[in-house]
């Protein structure tokens, strides 16, 4: 049986930051935007010092300064936090060689055949940690589905496994939001069939998920419920698709102005995909 490990860095722009400034540790730091939570701008990360006050990401910045005025707020320094992500992903890939990198700040790795795959994880941890300073998070499961789940479970510096035979048990009491896959909108619907738990939604037929979901969302839920997966790991993958976007500071009504802007985020698209070839 396939064991797969996710690894996901814990709060991560919030905690390269307050590595790199030690006077921050300790205090919740919210990162997002230009970093003035008086102009528009949602939350990428929060340190787990903020997320106490109900901080959480894509929240708009004023919300957040609300929740914590004495909170520090700081733009987001994307060449700073892939210079760290590629330091991670470096270790990552010399004590696991098959790696999908999903995100600046996670990964899946293909532990089959390894005995022992906890010592594996605490050797990784420790790599991590003497090289950025660091914590980080796992899940092992025998799919990647469940192993993402597992990984959010035990957060910050966790290890949680799940087996086969740990579904009843450890993801069927879970809500539904999270099953990977699970928004807001389906939440809600769910929530109104009387629905709230993982294994509530085990206990339907198939028919009457297709039904209500469609035949591609109903299947995936019937199988997701059960901790069933078979997708492959991407070892590699390329660019989905190339984007450029702005904030506007204020509601911008002058269809001229937006237009203008457009165009000129088209232009840097297009700059973009040349240069990707």
């Amino acid at each position: 049986m396939r064991q797969i490990a996710h690894v996901d860095m814990d709060a991560f722009f919030a905690a390269v930051e307050q590595k790199r400034r030690p006077e921050l540790t300790g205090l919740p730091v919210v990162i997002g935007g230009s970093g003035d939570p008086t102009r528009r701008g949602v939350v990428s990360t929060a340190s787990y010092e903020a997320r106490k006050f109900g901080i959480h990401s894509a929240m708009p910045l004023k919300k957040a300064h609300q929740l914590c005025p004495k909170a520090i707020f700081l733009p987001v320094d994307y060449r700073e936090y892939e210079r760290v992500s590629k330091a991670v992903k470096n270790i990552l890939r010399e004590l696991t060689p098959v790696m999908e990198d999903v995100g600046i700040d996670e990964a899946y790795l293909d532990m089959t055949g390894i005995e022992n795959p906890a010592d594996v994880v605490a050797v990784i941890k420790k790599g991590i940690v003497d090289k950025t300073g660091l914590t980080c998070s796992f899940g092992i499961a025998p799919n990647k589905l469940l192993a993402k789940i597992a990984s959010d479970m035990d957060k910050p510096d966790g290890l949680t496994i799940i087996t086969m035979k740990d579904i009843e048990k450890i993801l069927w009491p879970l809500s539904v939001r999270k099953l990977i896959g699970i928004g807001p909108k389906t939440e809600q619907c769910l929530n109104e069939m009387g629905i709230k738990k993982i294994g509530e939604i085990a206990a339907l037929p198939l028919d009457g998920l297709i039904e209500r979901f469609g035949t591609s969302y109903g299947n995936y839920l019937y199988r997701a419920s059960r901790g069933l997966d078979d997708r492959p790991l991407v070892t590699h993958r390329e660019p989905k698709s190339i984007s450029r976007e702005t904030t506007f500071q204020r509601d911008v009504r002058d269809w001229q102005f937006i237009a203008k802007t457009l165009a000129g985020l088209a232009k840097r698209v297009v700059e973009d995909m040349r240069q990707s070839g």
